[in-house]
C-alpha cells in the first residue's frame, strides 16, 4: 500500500496556518485547533481549508484514537493510494466545498487527558460540535463521519442531542448496544477487545515516551497469553500500562446488563429520542461485527425522525469496502464500494453529504438500503487462490426487503435439517464441551483481532493460520462437540436475506454453559475442492445465565430442560442448486468469545473449568429460521 507523500510549507502571515502541497498540483490549508473540553482538557484537531481565511461554511467532524494525521486501512483506496493520507482526503472534501476537522480523541495522539474507551466520547464530540459551530468560519452546521471508532464517536456525541448535528455518516459502527454487538454478543465477550487494547496500548504516548516500557510490551507474547484466559488485573499483557487494563477488564468483569452498558457512547438504543433530527447514514458488511447496530440504528432513526436514513450492507470485513474478497473467499469485482457504488469512497460520501447539506441538493439521494447478494459464482479458484463464491448489489426500501418470509427448518436425530423433521419426544443428541478444548475460530465477523484471529469468510476447515488449530487439522465437523445440520443438495436456488434465529431446546450438566451457531454454504466438490468448501455466512453464542434477561443472570438447574434462543447477525447470501445449508452447533467459538469455564462463576477470575455434558433435544423443537425471498433474487 502506498500513501500520498505530503510537502508542507509554513506561511507567515497565516495566523498559524500551513500550505500543504499535495500530488496532482493540488494544495489545502491546515490548521492545529485546540479545543477546550468542558472540564478544561484541551482536546487537539487539524482544520482543513481551501484558503486560510475560509468564508462560513458547513463543517464534516471526524474523531479518531487513531492518530488525526495517520492513514488507516479502512479509509479505503483513492486512486493508487490504499489508504490515502488524511491530507488527501481532506483536500477533495474541501474542494467541494466544505471544511474538515479531524480530532484526537481524549488522550489520544496530541490531545490531553485520560483515554478510557468509549466513555468519553459523548460528552467529548457534543462539547467539539458545539464549540465549531460558533467559530466564524463555521454556517452553524456540523456534520460527522468515520469509520469505526469514529462512527460509535458519532452516535455517541449525538446520544446527548448536539443541537448543532447536521448529518452523521457512521461506517462501520456506532454503537446501538455494545452489550449486544461489539463488545459482547449473547451474554459472552468478544476477545478483540483484549487485541485492540494491547495494540493500543504499544502505540499509546506512555508506552512510546517510555523506553523501558516499551520494550516490556514489546516482549510480549500476545497469542501465549490468550492460553492463559481468562484474565486478572496483575496477571495479563497490559499489566505494565495499568490504565488499558482497567478499561479492558472493566468491560470484561460487567457480564450482566448493568448501568455500565447504559452510558451515552455505548447504547445508543436508550437514547434514540435525543438524537437530533438529521440524515443519517449506515454502512457495515457481512463480515464485520456491527451489522446489529447499522440495522438497529437504521430502523430506529429512520422510524423515529423525519430526515432520512439510509442502508449499506457490503460482503466486506471490517472497513474493507476497496477490495473484492473477505478471507479465502472472492464475491468478484462488482464487490468494490468503489466503481460500483460509487468512484470511489470519497466521491460517495461527498455525494451524500451533497444531497442533504448542499444550497442546492445538487445530489441525488441514494436508495434507503444497498445491500449485496452473496453468492452465484462459479465455485472455482480465482487467480488469486480464493472461491469464486460471486455476488452483486441490490436495493430495497427496508431491510429485510419487504418481500422476505420466515423458512423455518427443524433439526433432525440424523444431522438433518427440513422443514418437517420429527422424532419421538425427548430425542436429543449429547456431548461435553470441555473449556480446555474449545472450538476454533475460523474466520467470521471479526476486527482487530491480528494476530491472534482475523475476520472473513473461509473453509471450515482449520489449518496453520488459526489459532488453537492442531494438526492433523480435520474439518470442525470431525469434534465430537459439534453436532452437525444440514439439508440436502437444493433442487433450486435459495436465497436468504435477513437476521438468523435459532431455537433450541437444551440441558446441561453445569450451572452454566455456552450454546454457538453457525449458519454455512456448503459448496459440492469440485475440481478446484475436491472435499467441497464449507463457506461459514455468520453466527451467534448465548451464555445460557443470559437465557432469559441479560440484566439478571440465572444458573441452569442440571439437567432441567430450557428453551433459549441463539440469534446470529443478518447475512445475504443465494445458495445455489446443488449446495446445502448447513448448521452447526456447539458451545465455544475461541479466540473470537471469551471461553464459558462451565462452573456459573464469574466470568473474571475463574480459575476452574468443567467439563459440561450438554444436550441438544432433536425431536421436531429445535429450529432454524431464516428468512427468505420467495421469489428467488430480488429485483
Amino acid at each position: 500500500m502506498s500513501t500520498a507523500q505530503v510537502q508542507s510549507e509554513e506561511v507567515e502571515q497565516g495566523d498559524g496556518w500551513e500550505r500543504l502541497s499535495l500530488p496532482g498540483g493540488r494544495t489545502c490549508w491546515r490548521r492545529v485547533l485546540r479545543l477546550p473540553a468542558q472540564d478544561g482538557t484541551v482536546l487537539v484537531a487539524d482544520l482543513y481549508s481551501g484558503r486560510p481565511d475560509p468564508a462560513p461554511g458547513p463543517v464534516i467532524l471526524e474523531r479518531t484514537p487513531y492518530g488525526r494525521r495517520t492513514a488507516r486501512g479502512s479509509d479505503g483506496a483513492l486512486g493508487a493510494d490504499c489508504p490515502p493520507a488524511p491530507e488527501v482526503v481532506a483536500e477533495r472534501f474541501v474542494s467541494g466545498g466544505y471544511l474538515i476537522v479531524r480530532q484526537d480523541c481524549r488522550g489520544r495522539g496530541d490531545s490531553e487527558g485520560t483515554f478510557t474507551k468509549y466513555l468519553s466520547e459523548a460528552s467529548d464530540g457534543y462539547d467539539t460540535v458545539e464549540w465549531i459551530a460558533v467559530q466564524p468560519w463555521c454556517d452553524g452546521r456540523v456534520a460527522t463521519m468515520g469509520v469505526s471508532y469514529s462512527a460509535h464517536a458519532q452516535a455517541a456525541l449525538a446520544s446527548l442531542g448536539a443541537p448543532h448535528l447536521a448529518a452523521m455518516f457512521l461506517d462501520s459502527g456506532g454503537f446501538a448496544s455494545a452489550y449486544e454487538a461489539g463488545t459482547r454478543m449473547g451474554g459472552a465477550f468478544e476477545l478483540k477487545q483484549a487485541t485492540w487494547a494491547f495494540e493500543r496500548a504499544t502505540n499509546s504516548a506512555e508506552v512510546r515516551e517510555n523506553p523501558v516500557l516499551e520494550a516490556a510490551l514489546a516482549t510480549e507474547d500476545l497469542r501465549a497469553w490468550f492460553t492463559r484466559t481468562p484474565w486478572r488485573r496483575g496477571a495479563s499483557p497490559l499489566r505494565f500500562v495499568p490504565g488499558y487494563e482497567d478499561y479492558l477488564l472493566e468491560q470484561w468483569e460487567h457480564g450482566a446488563f448493568d448501568a455500565y452498558w447504559q452510558q451515552p457512547g455505548i447504547y445508543a438504543r436508550g437514547f434514540y429520542d435525543a438524537f437530533p433530527d438529521v440524515p443519517s447514514l449506515h454502512i457495515s458488511s457481512w463480515y464485520d461485527p456491527y451489522i446489529r447496530t447499522a440495522v438497529e440504528n437504521f430502523r430506529e432513526l429512520g422510524h423515529r425522525k423525519h430526515s432520512p436514513a439510509y442502508l449499506v450492507l457490503g460482503p466486506w470485513t471490517h472497513g474493507g469496502r476497496s477490495v473484492d474478497h473477505a478471507g479465502d473467499v472472492a464475491f468478484g469485482p462488482r464487490a468494490r464500494l468503489d466503481g460500483n457504488l460509487a468512484e470511489d469512497y470519497v466521491a460517495m460520501r461527498l455525494d451524500w453529504f451533497d444531497a442533504h447539506l448542499a444550497a442546492e441538493g445538487t445530489a441525488a439521494p441514494p436508495p434507503p438500503v444497498r445491500f449485496f447478494l452473496m453468492g452465484g459464482g462459479s465455485g472455482r479458484r480465482n487467480s488469486d487462490g480464493r472461491l469464486d463464491h460471486g455476488g452483486r448489489w441490490y436495493a430495497a426500501n427496508s431491510w429485510p426487503p419487504d418481500t422476505a418470509e420466515d423458512l423455518v427448518l427443524r433439526l433432525g436425530p440424523e444431522g438433518t435439517l427440513t422443514p418437517d423433521a420429527q422424532a419421538p419426544p425427548g430425542t436429543c443428541l449429547a456431548y461435553d464441551f470441555d473449556p480446555r478444548d474449545p472450538v476454533p475460530t475460523i474466520g467470521g465477523q471479526i476486527t482487530s483481532g491480528e494476530p491472534v484471529m482475523t475476520g472473513g469468510a473461509f473453509h471450515q476447515r482449520p489449518d496453520g493460520r488459526f489459532f488453537g488449530a492442531t494438526e492433523p487439522y480435520l474439518p470442525l465437523e470431525s469434534r465430537p462437540d459439534v453436532l452437525v445440520f444440514q439439508t440436502p443438495p437444493l433442487d433450486a436456488d435459495l436465497v436468504v436475506a435477513g437476521p438468523v434465529t435459532v431455537h433450541l431446546t437444551v440441558s446441561s450438566s453445569a450451572r452454566d454453559t455456552d450454546f454457538t451457531v453457525k449458519l454455512i454454504d456448503v459448496h459440492p466438490p469440485s475440481e478446484d475442492y475436491p472435499q467441497g468448501f464449507a463457506m461459514n455466512l455468520t453466527d451467534g453464542i448465548l451464555r445460557c445465565r443470559y437465557r432469559d434477561s441479560f440484566s439478571e443472570p440465572a444458573p441452569l438447574v442440571p439437567n432441567e430442560v430450557y428453551d433459549i434462543v441463539v440469534a446470529a447477525p443478518d447475512t445475504a447470501n443465494l445458495f445455489k442448486a446443488g449446495h446445502r445449508l448447513r448448521l452447526d452447533i456447539s458451545s465455544s467459538n475461541f479466540p473470537r468469545f471469551d471461553i464459558n469455564s462451565n462452573t456459573g462463576e464469574p466470568e473474571v477470575g475463574d480459575r476452574r473449568k468443567v467439563v459440561a455434558t450438554n444436550h441438544v433435544h432433536v425431536d421436531g423443537r429445535s429450529r432454524l429460521i431464516v428468512p427468505v425471498l420467495a421469489a428467488g433474487e430480488p429485483t
